[in-house]
């Protein structure tokens, strides 16, 4: 695999701070996900503390499944705010983040990782309160990481998880539910339909409350 390292454009901060906003809601990555008609959802991956939920620009590494190494170099890319998104294509032999690893990274300022693969030290993380999606543990770090080996990587480049393209910049948007994955270019559009879905979340639950009954509500928004 060839080694990359591409800049990061990240989005506006109108638009990073427009998704923010929407973490103050129930299911946030639900929200986006309505809001993108069903696209860019990822399931499967689970956070270190079932509370946490973030937003931001993703910063994308896409590792060799034949050769994974130590990305710790990657943390001098990463400004504060970014989500590194770690592609190890579902490895669970070794470890690629770890408790040293979410202690930079928060030092760092970077508001979570992303890891399609293996963790370790899931006590470690869980006490700094550092927000991690991951697919599985195991005690072994990669044997490469003991070698010093940093290469090969990409660094900004495309990645696939659970069959979701994820570009660098895109907005990332995570809980408890998943994660959705907003393209850099409609998250102005995404932003507008996710504000939308919790106007109309908010009307339907007062409705509910006020003894709605499920006809009713079918016959004036069609679903729920």
């Amino acid at each position: 695999m060839e080694t990359i390292y591409n800049d990061l454009v990240r989005p506006p901060k109108h638009l990073l701070d427009g998704f923010q906003e929407v973490l103050a809601e129930y299911s946030p990555s639900c929200l986006v996900t309505d809001a993108r008609r069903r696209m860019g959802a990822i399931g499967g991956l689970r956070s270190v503390r079932p509370e946490h939920r973030i937003a931001g620009p993703a910063l994308t590494v896409n590792l060799s499944v034949d050769c994974l190494v130590d990305c710790m170099p990657v943390l001098a890319r990463a400004q504060p705010g970014d989500v590194i998104v770690l592609a190890c294509h579902g490895a669970t032999r070794t470890a690629m983040w770890g408790g040293l690893m979410a202690t930079l990274s928060q030092k760092a300022g970077v508001a979570a990782g992303i890891v399609d693969g293996a963790i370790r030290d899931v006590d470690e993380i869980r006490d700094l309160n550092f927000p991690v999606w991951y697919g599985s543990t195991v005690p072994r770090p990669s044997p490469t990481a003991v070698h010093d080996r940093t290469e090969p990587v990409q660094v900004n480049v495309p990645v696939v998880i659970d069959e979701q393209v994820i570009n660098p910049g895109d907005i990332i948007v995570a809980d408890e539910n998943g994660i959705a994955v907003v393209p850099a270019d409609s998250a102005g559009d995404v932003l507008e339909g996710a504000r939308i879905q919790i106007k109309k979340e908010h009307l339907i639950r007062e409705k509910i409350n006020s003894g709605a009954s499920v006809t009713e509500l079918l016959a004036e928004f069609g679903h729920l």
